[in-house]
């Protein structure tokens, strides 16, 4: 079996790529890798891409000089976890409540880890993770 890296890109799809980069940008303070008008690219600790596409905007493949992109969309809540470390709970907990984010849930996993869930303004479920959650995090 050949060997696979890690997953290098998340996509979510949105309403409104402004008020995507809003809370992704602004709350979740991920810094803008490409910005255009069919998506934005975010970079996640320098270990992976979140990509916001407008839902139904990418239903038609995308001719570039290096080739095509097949089409791709979503739609519903979809859910993405972001990992933290353990010393951080309290601060995102606190910096979420500033943000007027309210938490949905709260658990305390088997292994140790804590996650706390909340929601982005396309109502994605988002979650927080400490170390614990999954073996080998």
């Amino acid at each position: 079996m050949p060997a696979l890296n890690g997953v290098l890109e998340t996509v979510l799809y949105v309403e409104d790529l402004d008020r995507g980069d809003a809370f992704y940008g602004g709350v979740m303070g991920l810094a803008c890798l490409h910005s255009d008008f069919r998506m934005r690219g975010y970079d996640v600790a320098g270990r992976g891409v979140l990509l916001l596409f407008p839902r139904g905007g990418s239903l038609q493949p995308i001719e570039t000089p290096g080739g095509t992109i097949p089409p791709h969309d979503g739609s519903g809540p979809h859910h993405v976890a972001f990992s933290i470390p353990a010393d951080a709970l309290a601060a995102w907990e606190a910096h979420l409540a500033g943000a007027g984010i309210p938490i949905e849930g709260r658990t305390h996993w088997p292994r140790g880890g804590t996650s706390l869930y909340f929601r982005d303004p396309d109502g994605h479920l988002l979650e927080i993770a400490t170390p614990g959650l999954w073996r080998g995090y």
